[in-house]
C-alpha cells in the first residue's frame, strides 16, 4: 500500500495496466454480478429526483423493477446499491446497436437533460473505496470481465491510476492526484531497478 494523506492506495492501482475496452467487453460491468452499483444516500436521493427524465430511456423490465422497489435497494451486506433486473442488469442499463451497454444516467447527462453524471462507484471503477476509522482504503477490484482492459492498458502503456486520473481527481482533488502520480512514478521506477538487480 502507498499512503497519500489519509488514503491508503492499493499497489495494484499503481502496478496494474488498465484501460476500459468497451469494444471487447461491451460494458459487461453494467450487467454482470449479483448486486447493483454502490450508491451513497445522497446519490440515491438525487437519482429519485431526476428519475422522470431518465425513466423513458429504460427498458420495460427495468421500469417494472423501479415501480416495485425503487431505483435502489439494500443488498445482503447492508449496502445501498442500484436495483437490478433479473438478478443481473443494472436498471439504468440501456443498449446501443451491437449490444453495447450504456448507462441511461450518463446518456441523459451527456444530452444535457440532467446535471447528475452517474454513481461515483461507476465513475471510479475498478477502484472501490472502503472507509475505516481515520483513513480511506483505495482498492483495485479484480474482475475477470475486465481482462481485456488489462490487455488494452498494457498495449497503451497505461496503468490503472493513470486511466482513472479524472475520477480520482474529482473525488480527492488535483493536488492529491498529482502526489499519487509522483509517488507511483517513483515506486514503479524503484521496482524496475530492483528487477535489473
Amino acid at each position: 500500500m502507498l499512503q497519500i494523506d489519509d488514503k491508503l492506495v492499493s499497489l495494484d492501482l499503481v502496478e496494474k495496466y488498465f484501460h476500459c475496452d468497451l469494444d471487447s467487453c461491451l460494458g459487461a460491468c453494467c450487467i454482470e454480478g449479483d448486486a447493483g452499483a454502490p450508491l451513497t444516500e445522497e446519490e440515491y436521493e438525487k437519482i429519485c429526483e431526476l428519475l422522470p427524465e431518465v425513466y423513458p430511456m429504460l427498458t420495460p423490465a427495468a421500469q417494472k423493477v423501479i415501480e416495485e422497489q425503487g431505483p435502489g435497494y439494500y443488498d445482503e451486506e447492508g449496502d445501498l446499491v442500484t436495483s437490478i433486473v433479473d438478478g443481473r442488469d443494472c436498471v439504468f442499463t440501456t443498449y446501443a446497436p451491437g449490444g453495447l451497454c450504456l448507462c441511461a444516467l450518463e446518456k441523459a447527462h451527456r444530452e444535457g437533460k440532467i446535471p447528475f453524471f452517474k454513481p461515483e462507484s461507476c465513475y471510479l471503477y475498478p477502484v472501490r473505496l472502503k472507509e475505516y476509522a481515520g483513513f480511506t482504503a483505495v482498492n483495485f477490484h479484480k474482475w475477470k470481465i475486465c481482462k481485456c482492459a488489462g490487455i488494452l492498458g498494457r498495449k497503451k502503456n497505461m496503468r490503472a491510476y493513470q486511466f482513472l486520473k479524472d475520477p480520482l481527481t474529482k473525488k480527492f482533488g488535483k493536488e492529491w492526484y498529482e502526489e499519487l502520480a509522483k509517488v507511483a512514478g517513483e515506486w514503479l521506477k524503484q521496482q524496475e531497478e530492483e528487477k535489473k538487480g
